[in-house]
């Protein structure tokens, strides 16, 4: 009684008919009682309700026997796969378990329905099909290349068997992924006629007009096509008769989806579109004569119609990676149409038939290069007519084990190296997302940061807005670019932090009322062992350092360099040197003009850059109220005045004092050659107004650097010493220090 109400009457002859094409193409790969034991498991799944119709109505019962049926006659499917599609439904609906199939039918079977209701569980998931990353994802979760072709035969059969669904938004739904993810893949597999079949029901499906106007002008055109055709192959036929030659001929329309395509990329109409048909000569040829033959039926074509040698295509002498052979040549034919011609034998033409090789490389439709060889693999075993698909049966894919799939929460799928952990995920979505990552919930679980990710995880990323990186997320995380972005965000988290601990020291000298100076806390730095200058800010942002007592350390230097710049001027008062930071000129008149013709103001030269008379200068109003003066090329410059635009007077030299010199360091690198130290002393000797007053030299690896104190009047004296020096055999750098 239940058994009526699960089955129309319609469903029920359909039942009988379907069962009998099932035994006739797969009966003798079956076992003696597994029909008996599927057909009481049936009905015993149907009573308990266990069995229930899809979206569109659908019987599962009549919908799985379609889809073995078109398994086992388009795939050449056998025992496993066609038992596999009859009791997956019942193991998903929990009628039974996966280890009573291992038991009554073998573990052949189970493994296809564990591959069936894995990917069952994927499109759980809602994931974003149109992606190349979920068909990667498909192929991975599938394990078992078997179930891949059981899901294609499936949806070859849902979309002949929707036409008439009143639910429409479901049916658009199942036509765009045939489109996107199945007829792909069906090309890739040398599946032509099912890859064909799902790109034109997809277009009717979601492109209902068009697919009716080609289709109407296809039927409208066919007469004289037919003609057309006629006409064109007559001649052809009657010399390859009386070269004898055995073969037959046939024109070839496009699919209706082709021919879209190429209304679109050509932005045509379909009258624009000339190449809708080719002809295909077929020869009857054995082994060993088949590239002759062909070659024959080329010469005869081409001399009766005049080829584009443009469009040669040989795949005869050196066949496609795929195995395809054939020729393919375009022709002008009657009334100035390009027509073309493929010329291959029965054997090569049973292999395109069967769409093994199909053009699918050099359509366009890319992948991955595993994919492409486990793909390749398959289709050489469709190629073997003799196969009965025992090697298929066996084949198990063996791609993307170093890779993960994992979704959000919206469906949408990444692609990340195998071992990658929550953060790396998090970083991966957005540099953002990464910084502020606290854990994460995968599969509704909740997880820490460290967390390693398997193919099919739904992550769900955990952040806090108090959550920065740490340096530790180096060792957590697996992917460079994870590692790289943490690296940055580790690096401006450093500078921001260095900049403020500078801002804090300077805002502690003046309210100490000091004057910082650059170059003397450059000395500290590296005096204190920091080989980078943000190390050593770093450390006082962390409050390792003191601020008071680098300080102090601060004014033991300058004040030790305050000290020795006194007896550099005590051993030179007997030549009445004036003093070096409040240098006048004779008749006691100022040497710098300092803001507008300004005089009488005390200045200081600062000791960061050595101005000195010639050199392009300006003033800078100083913590305690006066003025030092420095050279606008100083290494200080820029940051003053875009820190401190304010207190920057104008300066200029407004005269030389008698007398007067300036002391200036000299930075020297050259070869460590015999007697360079002497040549460069006694260029320094022989210039007038011009005193060495210190030198100390550092060799290292045959290589010598030379700091140099000399007295100077001017820069016109100083630019010719350089010039002078560098002109010493050995020194490859003078500089101004």
């Amino acid at each position: 009684m239940e058994e009526k109400v699960f089955f129309t009457d319609r469903e029920r002859k359909q039942l009988f008919i379907l069962y009998r094409e099932l035994l006739h193409l797969s009966g003798d790969t079956l076992k003696e009682d597994d029909c008996k034991k599927l057909k009481n498991h049936l009905i015993q799944a149907a009573a308990n309700n266990s069995l229930q119709r899809d979206n569109f109505g659908m019987n599962p019962i009549i919908k799985n026997m379609q889809t073995a049926v078109i398994a086992a006659d388009e795939i050449c499917m056998q025992r496993a796969s066609i038992l596999g599609i009859m009791l997956h439904d019942s193991v998903r609906s929990h009628f039974m378990t996966a280890e009573q199939v291992h038991e009554q039918y073998g573990e052949d079977v189970a493994g296809i329905i564990r591959g069936l209701i894995r990917i069952n569980e994927l499109y759980a998931k809602s994931p974003t099909v149109e992606s190349e990353n979920f068909r990667s994802l498909l192929l991975s979760f599938a394990e078992d290349m078997r179930v891949i072709l059981i899901m294609i035969a499936d949806r070859v059969n849902v979309m002949r068997q929707i036409k008439d669904t009143p639910n429409i938004e479901a049916r658009r739904e199942v036509a765009n992924e045939a489109a996107y993810l199945y007829a792909p893949l069906a090309h890739k597999l040398g599946l032509y006629k099912l890859k064909s079949e799902l790109e034109d029901l997809s277009l009717k499906y979601t492109e209902r007009e068009v697919y009716y106007l080609i289709k109407e002008k296809l039927n409208e055109t066919k007469a004289s096509r037919d003609r057309y055709i006629s006409a064109f192959i007559a001649p052809i036929q009657q010399k390859l008769e009386a070269a004898g030659l055995k073969f037959h001929m046939k024109g070839r329309t496009k699919s209706i989806y082709s021919i879209w395509q190429k209304m679109k990329k050509q932005h045509t109409s379909f009258e624009g579109i000339y190449d809708l048909f080719a002809i295909r000569i077929i020869l009857d040829s054995s082994i060993e004569k088949e590239k002759q033959e062909c070659w024959q039926a080329y010469s005869i074509v081409t001399d009766m119609y005049q080829p584009n040698p443009r469009r040669l295509r040989d795949w005869l002498s050196i066949p496609k990676s795929n195995g395809y052979e054939s020729l393919h040549i375009t022709v002008m034919g009657p009334e100035g149409k390009w027509v073309e011609v493929q010329i291959r034998t029965e054997r090569m033409d049973n292999i395109a038939e069967r769409g093994v090789a199909a053009h699918w490389r050099y359509k366009g439709i890319k992948g991955e290069s595993g994919l492409d060889e486990w793909l390749t693999s398959i289709r050489e075993a469709l190629e073997n007519s003799d196969s009965d698909m025992q090697a298929m049966d066996q084949f198990k894919m063996d791609l993307y084990k170093d890779e993960v799939f994992v979704f959000t929460p919206k469906g949408d799928l990444y692609k990340l190296a195998k071992g990658a952990t929550v953060l790396d995920f998090a970083f991966h979505i957005h540099s953002n997302v990464g910084s502020k990552c606290i854990g994460g919930k995968v599969n509704g679980r909740n997880v820490p940061i460290r967390h390693i990710l398997n193919s099919g995880d739904q992550v769900e990323i955990m952040t806090s807005n108090a959550q920065t990186p740490k340096r530790d997320w180096l060792n957590i995380v697996t992917t460079s670019r994870a590692r790289s972005k943490i690296r940055q965000a580790l690096k401006e988290i450093t500078a921001k932090q260095s900049a403020y601990a500078k801002e804090t020291l300077e805002r502690k000298f003046k309210n100490r009322k000091l004057e910082y100076d650059e170059a003397i806390m450059m000395r500290l730095i590296k005096k204190e062992g920091f080989k980078e200058v943000t190390e050593f800010y770093q450390r006082i942002a962390d409050e390792t350092l003191d601020v008071n007592e680098i300080i102090d350390k601060y004014l033991a230097i300058q004040r030790k360099e305050t000290e020795t710049q006194e007896i550099y001027r005590s051993a030179e008062n007997y030549n009445l040197q004036p003093d070096e930071d409040t240098i006048k000129n004779s008749n006691g008149s100022d040497v710098l003009m300092i803001d507008q013709n300004l005089k009488g103001i005390d200045f200081t030269l600062a000791k960061c850059c050595n101005p000195i008379y010639g050199d392009e200068v300006f003033g800078f109003v100083t913590v305690n109220g006066g003025i030092k003066i420095h050279r606008k090329d100083c290494p200080n410059a820029s940051q003053m005045q875009a820190r401190f635009g304010y207190r920057i007077v104008p300066a200029r030299w407004a005269g030389k004092g008698k007398d007067s010199q300036y002391s200036i360091r000299l930075s020297v690198i050259g070869h460590d050659d015999i007697g360079i130290v002497n040549n460069i002393t006694s260029i320094i000797s022989k210039e007038n107004n011009v005193q060495l007053r210190s030198i100390a030299i550092d060799s290292h690896d045959g290589l010598f650097s030379g700091m140099l104190t000399v007295m100077v009047d001017d820069t016109s004296k100083l630019e010719a010493l350089i010039k002078k020096l560098r002109g010493v055999k050995g020194v490859k750098q003078v500089r101004r220090g």
